[in-house]
């Protein structure tokens, strides 16, 4: 497993995390988009994971009702895969999400994201539901965990 440090970084490192994601992700996406997408979302999250000061993963999320936290993306960058960082990231971004006293967290994977839906049923998020997305032309499932005690 590898060592990654993982960070909560602010806006300004979000051009950096568009980069990863158009080196993980098809079809690529502007910095704009993601701007769009956080405007008016309470406690929005990014971190970045990096391995020996090199980026390796980032995560973004933020909150989707009072309770729920959403997991909207996980990424890890094609050479820093099978080291650990996607779980390092889903159990950081649970910690912090559990810390500022969200009760579940939410994500979405596309069925066709085998390691992530691996990753997910190991971690002990429960499947909760399937939508299709039009855009994709795929199936996404939906998975939910409870971050309270007792569930």
């Amino acid at each position: 497993m590898a060592d990654a440090i993982i960070d909560v970084v602010g806006a300004n490192e979000l051009p950096h995390i568009v980069e990863m994601y158009n080196q993980i992700f098809r079809p690529a996406k502007t910095i704009e988009s993601f701007r769009r997408r956080y405007q008016g979302r309470h406690n929005v999250l990014q971190l970045v994971a990096r391995v020996k000061d090199r980026p390796a993963g980032f995560f973004l999320g933020f909150e989707l009702k009072p309770d729920t936290f959403f997991a909207w993306f996980y990424g890890v960058l094609p050479d820093a895969r099978r080291m650990g960082i996607g779980s390092q990231l889903m159990e950081a971004a649970q910690g912090w999400a559990a810390q500022h006293e969200y009760e579940t967290i939410r994500l979405e994977c596309h069925n066709t994201h085998r390691p992530m839906l691996h990753l997910a049923i190991e971690l002990g998020y429960d499947i909760i539901g399937l939508r299709w997305d039009a855009d994709r032309g795929d199936n996404l499932i939906l998975f939910e965990k409870g971050l309270t005690a007792g569930r």
